[in-house]
């Protein structure tokens, strides 16, 4: 079993119901439990003009294997209307890995840590929620990514 770390979101069509509906389709995986979920925040978006994001993260702990899990979160992104247009752009639903338990992965369909996971508050507040004495695969705490890594920008929603 491993404990895995999903990032949460979405910017279209009812944000906090897809993460919902998602967070009951996580709970639903093959050899899975959802652990825990963390408040959601929102956020602006990467790219100007786009609607804000509503973001959370979960943990799960799964016999799943890291592509497998791969491939699941893709197919509940899907189910909820998902399409792949251009990158970082609107979209209903995304859900990534950001940790596989201590694993460091380099495939071609996926990193793991998630590669830009220490440069966004949207992603390192909520996993700090949840999981606030966190060591990454490299060493590193978690402690040390949110200090380097401001809070500004991001309203936590009332639960």
């Amino acid at each position: 079993m491993e404990r895995a770390y999903i990032g949460l979101g979405s910017n279209l069509a009812e944000p906090a119901e897809q993460l919902r509906q998602a967070l009951a389709s996580l709970a639903q995986l093959p050899t899975t439990r959802l652990v825990s979920v963390s408040s959601f925040y929102v956020s602006d978006s990467l790219l100007p003009g786009q609607p804000r994001y509503t973001n959370a993260v979960a943990a799960l702990d799964t016999d799943l294997q890291a592509l497998a899990l791969l491939d699941a979160l893709q197919a509940i992104e899907l189910g909820q209307g998902r399409e792949r247009h251009e990158r970082w752009g609107p979209r209903t639903l995304d859900l990534d890995i950001l940790l596989f338990g201590n694993q460091q992965i380099d495939e071609p369909r996926l990193r793991v840590p998630h590669y830009q996971m220490h440069l966004r508050a949207f992603v390192l507040y909520p996993l700090a929620e949840i999981a606030a004495d966190l060591e990454l695969p490299d060493g590193r705490p978690l402690g040390e990514l949110l200090a380097a890594c401001p809070f500004a920008g991001l309203e936590r929603l009332q639960p």
